[in-house]
């Protein structure tokens, strides 16, 4: 608690001290990959339930919110409500189809990203998503519309991103953690406990869709606009798994830290390469690679070990 307090008042000095909109930018860019990451990790890396298709829940949570606004004239806040709730939904749906016949591991994982690439193809060709034009939000700035200024957006994604830490801290120190530790670790033995792990593992993908709707919603905030590919493409799923997996899955700061370190190698692979399309794949392909390789735990793991070993270290005594 302390620390993510600190950490949050520090991020919360930056639009005081970043003037340029583009640095801000990838202030904003980070803290929102973070928060998707977190969204997985609540069930893939706190219950072991690794998802394939997180795009499905981002996905429906913004085309929600965008439809409710522009065609219903709902306002934003009621859309960020609609939008975590249309998420949840999307989520005990997929829940209950795979774990209700015992589908996990690999099994589950491709039904998710199956799941994920049927919302996108019907998306593509419904006239209320905009078909393959995909859908706009009309630019009203404003609290009660929920469009501000660069550093307006940067204080929105602050709280959401807070918020998501300290709900994945509630669930750490609480029963709940416990039973969804038991779940990743071994599912028989969790239910030879006396553990319902079909209800947990529906307790897990309700919490971590609805947060993932919420990002939908936050992305059609700030751009204004999406389509299938956006909303339900691969990329969206790619980047919610691999930052928490080169972070830390199951750990509180992994996705942080997988969040950062896929943003600046990003952003140095544009650099560097003049935005060759494609390049940033590879940098995470082998990132990826040198993790499961030679950290398997991810970063945070990885240097938790020799830190653990220096202080078991016994002291030299004197002869």
């Amino acid at each position: 608690m302390v620390r993510i307090t600190t950490l949050a008042l520090l991020l919360a000095a930056v639009p005081l001290f970043v003037q340029s909109n583009h640095l801000l930018g990838l202030f904003i860019a980070v803290l929102f990959s973070a928060y998707l990451a977190q969204s997985w990790n609540i069930l893939g890396g706190l219950c072991g339930q690794f998802s394939f298709g997180h795009a499905a829940f981002f996905g429906v949570g913004l085309y929600s919110s965008l439809i409710l606004q522009v065609d219903f004239g709902w306002p934003a806040p009621l859309a960020l409500v609609s939008a975590a709730v249309a998420g949840a939904v999307t989520g005990l749906f997929v829940g209950f189809v795979s774990f209700r016949y015992g589908l996990r591991g690999s099994y589950f994982a491709l039904v998710t990203l199956a799941f994920a690439e049927i919302l996108r193809m019907t998306a593509s060709v419904v006239s209320f998503t905009g078909a393959g034009s995909g859908k706009y939000l009309p630019t009203r700035l404003g609290i009660e519309h929920l469009q501000f200024s660069k550093s307006g957006y940067f204080y929105f994604i602050l709280v959401l991103f807070v918020l998501v830490h300290l709900l994945v801290l509630a669930i750490q120190n609480s029963r709940l953690g416990a039973r969804f530790a038991a779940i990743r670790e071994d599912e028989e033995a969790a239910s030879a406990l006396g553990v319902d792990v079909f209800r947990y593992k529906m307790i897990a993908i309700l919490i971590s869709s609805a947060v993932a709707g919420v990002g939908g919603c936050f992305y059609g905030q700030y751009y204004f606009y999406t389509d299938p590919h956006i909303a339900f493409g691969a990329a969206v799923s790619i980047e919610m798994l691999l930052a928490p997996i080169i972070g830390g899955a199951g750990t509180l700061f992994g996705p942080i830290v997988g969040a950062v370190v896929l943003r600046v190698a990003a952003e140095l692979g544009q650099s560097l390469t003049g935005g060759v399309p494609g390049f940033n794949l590879i940098l995470y392909g082998i990132m990826v690679i040198l993790i499961v390789r030679y950290m398997p735990d991810g970063l945070i793991g990885g240097l938790r070990r020799p830190w653990a070993l220096m202080r078991r270290r016994p002291t030299a005594t004197a002869g």
